[in-house]
């Protein structure tokens, strides 16, 4: 069956996993009698810890997902800083101390393709999933050079102004700091059409420099270990203890952008969630589709699309796709096993229809 086609009959069942039914039910109250709704004053929506967050709905990724309304999530909505001393993390004594926090907020408006109309509608926060899913097109790859993803969210939120919508922890664990609604700063001429997700990792490196992946790796004889530096502090994991392997034991070795770059893999764990929120986007997504660049020949794109490149695709992207000093999600990223493992999901969907 092909994509599209796999994509068009799970449109019709989207809210099935959502918790869009449940919204429906409170917005039909106002007209519907007391006896149609099934709920009771006061009862409590039960979620099961898996959900993002679209235009105010929550949809089921079966994978772990810490909002940034939870205990221990990250809030991008906050103009204060997270990690600094409570006393000083206010944004009038922040902009003292780090000048190059220019502005409180660090996100804005999907704004470049709305009519005026809209823009008015929307302002406020008043975003319908139908708009929204005519603006993103675009999920885009970022490793977040930080190793954790709390180290990445201090770095993003207080030191450089930054955002983005989810973060992928080295357990496993997605952390939403943004409804998708929001336009995040991760990607520069991405941001209006795109999601954007920072993968835990240390990064890549020309092959002889080394020096920082001797440091988070060590080869044991259960296999090739992922131990970040004690300096770090606690690492926020919300698995601990945990005990991280990349998924393929041996460096991968290849060209992004025209230079020979070493990369550890990703975890498991990572690939596992990964895996499961792409195909999520890219079922309430109608234009994001599940591919990634790719040549006449059928192979990946290693480098910058051209303009034209760029504004024709639709699907899911890296970090150095849309900008040339970029290199992240490194050669070591397994665009196969996302976009297989995330296509397979997306047609046991429709099998189960």
């Amino acid at each position: 069956m092909k994509m599209s086609d796999v994509r068009s009959q799970l449109r019709h069942s989207l809210p099935s996993v959502s918790l869009t039914i449940t919204l429906a039910v409170a917005a039909l109250a106002a007209w519907l009698p007391a006896t149609a709704i099934a709920a009771e004053v006061g009862d409590k929506l039960v979620r099961t810890g898996d959900e993002i967050m679209v235009c105010g709905q929550l949809f089921h990724t079966t994978a772990p997902v810490v909002l940034w309304t939870d205990p221990k999530g990250y809030d991008a909505y906050r103009v204060e800083r997270r990690f600094s001393e409570y006393e000083s993390s206010s944004w009038e004594k922040s902009k003292l101390q780090n000048p190059g926090l220019d502005t409180p907020n660090r996100y804005n408006l999907r704004k470049d393709k709305l009519t005026k109309e809209q823009i008015e509608q929307v302002r406020g926060g008043g975003w319908t999933l139908p708009l929204l899913e005519q603006v993103v097109d675009q999920f885009v790859m970022h490793y977040d050079v930080c190793g954790v993803s709390q180290q990445c969210f201090k770095i993003l939120h207080d030191h450089r102004g930054l955002s983005v919508h989810f973060m992928l922890d080295i357990d496993g664990t997605i952390y939403q700091t943004l409804d998708l609604k929001e336009r995040a700063w991760h990607a520069t001429i991405s941001n209006t059409r795109s999601i954007g997700i920072e993968i835990a990792s240390i990064g890549a490196y020309p092959r002889d420099n080394k020096a920082v992946l001797d440091r988070w790796y060590s080869h044991k004889a259960e296999g090739t270990i992922l131990h970040p530096p004690r300096s770090l502090g606690h690492l926020g994991l919300r698995r601990d203890p945990f005990q991280g392997q990349p998924d393929r034991p041996e460096p991968v070795v290849g060209t992004i952008q025209g230079r020979e770059l070493t990369q550890y893999d990703f975890t498991p764990q990572q690939y596992d969630s990964l895996i499961k929120l792409t195909a999520t986007l890219c079922r309430i997504f109608p234009k994001l589709d599940c591919k990634y660049p790719t040549d006449e020949q059928g192979q990946l794109i290693p480098h910058k699309l051209t303009d034209e490149q760029w504004q024709d695709f639709g699907g899911v992207l890296g970090h150095y796709h849309v900008q040339l000093n970029k290199i992240d999600p490194g050669p070591a990223f397994n665009w196969e096993k996302v976009i297989g493992g995330a296509s397979e999901l997306l047609e046991k969907q429709v099998s189960k229809q």
